[in-house]
């Protein structure tokens, strides 16, 4: 299988991209704009199958390079993650039209202009040829973006987007039902990652960060032959 995942230089990213780099037969196509961490997950992975490609997702022209990049490496993809994310903590009177344009970039706009391009190759993917399913889009939301769920003091750009993630994931299940193309969209509680620590400094998350990328690894390979446009909580927490 031919699998892109966003954000995969740390965090839930890496260790998704590391949990497929032990199963045979996958090609995994790690994106981020820290090259330093794409670096790191290669020598972690102790395998050859992890191309790593330095990609600003804010950036459509960067997109546009990555997805060139990709499409002269294979002939489809199978799996797309869109994991990436960007997370500001400030009270919303202190929040500039600049900070909601650096989360919504990367959380809103970053996976619309990824999808879209990668469109025409997940259109020829092959994750479940016993079927008319051909590829499988998993969107990374929060249940801060799920509408009645509890807020936090200081989301309100980073819950927002994650809303304006979910409302996509199911336009776009309904647009693209014919194409064989499934998109589903998991709604994470806290996961200790680098960005939960830096958002809440000294709070513990509810899940560890390897738990969450096995779960999200499987569901990625076998979640499309049940769900499609559907939003699946996963937290053991609230909030």
């Amino acid at each position: 299988m031919n699998i892109v995942i966003t954000g995969a230089s740390r965090g839930i990213g890496y260790f998704t991209a590391l949990y497929f780099s032990k199963m045979a037969g996958h090609t995994i196509f790690a994106l981020s704009r820290d090259e330093k961490g794409l670096r790191k997950l290669i020598e972690a992975s102790g395998s050859d199958n992890i191309v790593s490609i330095p990609c600003d997702i804010s950036n459509e022209k960067s997109i546009k390079e990555v997805v060139q990049k990709i499409t002269d490496t294979v002939s489809e993809v199978d799996v797309l993650i869109n994991n990436a994310g960007q997370l500001i903590n400030r009270p919303f009177l202190e929040l500039s039209s600049a900070d909601w344009l650096t989360v919504y970039n990367v959380n809103v706009f970053g996976v619309i202009n990824l999808t879209r391009e990668l469109i025409p190759l997940l259109s020829k993917g092959k994750i479940s040829p016993q079927s008319n399913i051909k590829s499988h889009i998993v969107n990374i939301s929060s249940m801060g973006g799920v509408q009645g769920s509890i807020k936090f003091n200081g989301l309100s750009a980073y819950s927002s987007s994650k809303g304006a993630l979910i409302t996509i994931t199911e336009c776009l299940s309904e647009e693209l039902k014919d194409t064989g193309i499934r998109i589903n969209c998991i709604a994470l509680g806290s996961v200790d990652t680098e960005m939960f620590q830096n958002a809440f400094p000294g709070k513990k998350a509810a899940t560890e960060v390897m738990e969450i990328a096995s779960w999200i690894g499987e569901f990625a390979m076998n979640g499309q032959r049940f769900f499609n446009g559907k939003i699946i909580p996963v937290s053991n927490s609230t909030p």
